[in-house]
C-alpha cells in the first residue's frame, strides 16, 4: 500500500513519531508485526488479509514506549482495542497517531479517540452467524453435558499463554496464574486447572473483548477458546445492552445500576 508507506515515511521524516507499528513478511506466506524506526525501512509495511494480529498488543509494552512515540497501522480490530485502552486509562491522544484502515483498505487519519469511536459507530462488532449456532447449541446442553464439553476442548492446553501475550487488553504487569501466595489458579494443565484459567479469562474479557480473535489465532493448539468470549460478548449485548468502546460509559464489570438484571447468572 503506497499511501501507508508515503505516511509512514512522512511522519518518521519529520519526527513526528519515532518508531511505526505495522505489518510486515513473515515467514511460511504469514505476516508478522515489524517496527520501523528508519524511513528506509518503510518500504517493508504490508497490508493485506493476512493481517490478523492485534498490534495494539505492543502499544503497553515497556521496550516499545522505551522506542518514542508510535504510530501504528490499525484495522477496525486494532481501532477497537485502541479505544477500549484509552477508556481504561492506558492511552492518551498524545501517546500515539493511528493510521485507520478501513474494511475497503482506504487509509484514514484520526486525530482524536472520540473520532475513532465516532468511526466504529458505523462498524459494530457483529458475532458471524456460524457462532451463534454453535454457541447457542452449547448454551442448550445440560450443565453436565456442557462442562464435560469444555473440559474436553481445553485438554490439550498446556497453558503457553499465548492467548494472553496475544491479547491488547491482558496487559496486567502481574497476571492473576502468576501468583502462588496464594495460588488462585493451579500450575499444571490438568483438566480443572486448564478450565480455571480459560473461564478467569474470559471473565475478565466480559464487556472488554474487541473480538478480534488473537487469542484463537495465537493458541498453537488451535482450541476454539475464542468461542468463550464471543459468548460473553453476547450475554453483555443481551443483558446489559449493545457492546462497543465508548469513552462514555464504564465498563460492563466495574459499573453497577440498582436495576441491573441477573437472569444472566446460571
Amino acid at each position: 500500500m503506497i499511501e501507508l508507506i508515503n505516511k509512514a515515511k512522512a511522519l518518521l521524516e519529520s519526527n513526528a513519531v519515532q518508531v511505526v507499528i505495522g505489518y510486515g513478511k513473515g515467514t511460511s506466506n504469514r505476516t508478522r508485526a515489524i517496527f520501523v524506526t528508519q524511513s528506509d525501512d518503510c518500504d517493508k509495511l504490508i497490508f493485506d488479509s493476512r493481517c490478523v494480529q492485534n498490534l495494539a498488543v505492543y502499544l503497553t509494552k515497556s521496550e516499545i514506549k522505551k522506542l518514542g512515540k508510535p504510530a501504528i497501522v490499525a484495522p477496525i480490530p486494532v481501532l477497537r482495542s485502541i479505544l477500549e485502552l484509552a477508556v481504561e486509562n492506558q492511552l492518551t491522544e498524545n501517546d500515539i497517531v493511528v493510521l485507520g484502515i478501513t474494511p475497503e483498505s482506504e487509509i484514514v487519519d484520526f486525530d482524536t479517540f472520540a473520532n475513532i469511536e465516532a468511526f466504529l459507530a458505523t462498524h459494530k462488532i457483529v458475532i458471524e452467524e456460524k457462532y451463534h449456532e454453535i454457541i447457542r447449541l452449547i448454551k442448550a446442553m445440560p450443565v453436565a453435558e456442557r462442562f464435560a464439553y469444555w473440559v474436553k476442548e481445553l485438554e490439550p492446553c498446556f497453558k503457553c499463554y499465548a492467548c494472553r501475550a496475544a491479547c491488547p487488553l491482558c496487559y496486567c504487569t502481574r497476571c492473576t496464574v502468576d501468583d502462588n501466595q496464594p495460588q488462585w489458579i493451579s500450575v499444571p494443565s490438568h483438566p480443572l486447572g486448564n478450565l480455571e484459567w480459560h473461564i478467569m479469562r474470559a471473565m475478565h474479557l466480559a464487556g472488554r473483548c474487541t473480538d478480534c480473535e488473537a487469542c484463537f489465532n495465537a493458541c498453537p493448539m488451535g482450541i476454539p477458546i475464542h468461542l468463550l468470549t464471543k459468548s460473553m460478548l453476547q450475554d453483555v449485548n443481551d443483558n446489559f445492552g449493545s457492546y462497543g468502546p465508548s469513552l462514555e460509559k464504564q465498563n460492563t464489570l466495574s459499573s453497577y445500576k440498582p436495576d441491573d438484571k441477573e437472569s444472566f447468572i446460571r
